[in-house]
């Protein structure tokens, strides 16, 4: 049966009940953008043959990621593997006195998929593109570092051959037709309309 695994920070994490280790259970999928992904595709596929599990960790970046890795991916054994990470890489360069610079966002980066790929070899990779709207949270310190982050993501992606969603576009579009905190709330996480806007990109970019 294939396995889908969604991995990344707060925006993947989106309030999941992580007592509860199951695939295909929607308090361990939680609230955002992989539970409506995931519902759709297994309203398509009932015959049983999906596995779709949430992995999200509120906080992370990279190198969190990194030191829960072999327990929350490598042992699910992901035929396909959703990431979303970056947004706390620079956020918590303003908030939380993290250092990491945009060349170690993207080495970690970089080696985080190709360690993941040593170890399963016919894993395909889904790498979502960071994003922010100019509201709440986010104002124009973040800028021009976040962007420069935005860019790491989608080279890492094609030099991983990863199938890359940008996103930025896609909320700076959306923007124009609600204000920005109708689509995130604070500026990065989502709102429900905005995972939404995510699950409906990230299936059809999947093909699922």
């Amino acid at each position: 049966m294939p396995v889908i695994l969604f991995q990344g920070d707060s925006i993947t994490d989106a309030g999941r009940n992580r007592r509860v280790p199951d695939e295909n259970d929607a308090s361990a999928l939680g609230g955002g953008y992989p539970l409506i992904a995931a519902s759709h595709m297994l309203r398509a596929h009932p015959d049983g043959e999906l596995r779709i599990f949430n992995r999200g960790v509120s906080g992370d970046k990279v190198p969190a990621l990194q030191a829960r890795w072999e327990t929350d991916t490598i042992a699910l054994k992901p035929d396909i593997l959703s990431i979303l990470v970056g947004v706390n890489d620079f956020w918590h360069k303003l908030t939380g006195g993290y250092a990491g610079t945009v060349a170690d966002f993207e080495s970690q980066y970089a080696g985080l998929l190709h360690d993941t790929k040593q170890a399963l070899p016919n894993v395909r990779f889904v790498v979502l593109e960071p994003f922010v709207l100019v509201t709440g949270a986010v104002d124009a310190k973040w800028f021009p570092e976040f962007d420069e982050r935005r860019a790491v993501a989608a080279r890492v992606a094609k030099d991983a051959g990863a199938t890359f969603i940008p996103l930025q576009s896609m909320f700076t579009q959306l923007a124009k037709s609600a204000p920005p905190n109708y689509w995130l709330a604070d500026g990065v996480h989502p709102t429900i309309a905005g995972h939404a806007a995510i699950a409906d990109r990230w299936r059809e970019a999947v093909g699922l």
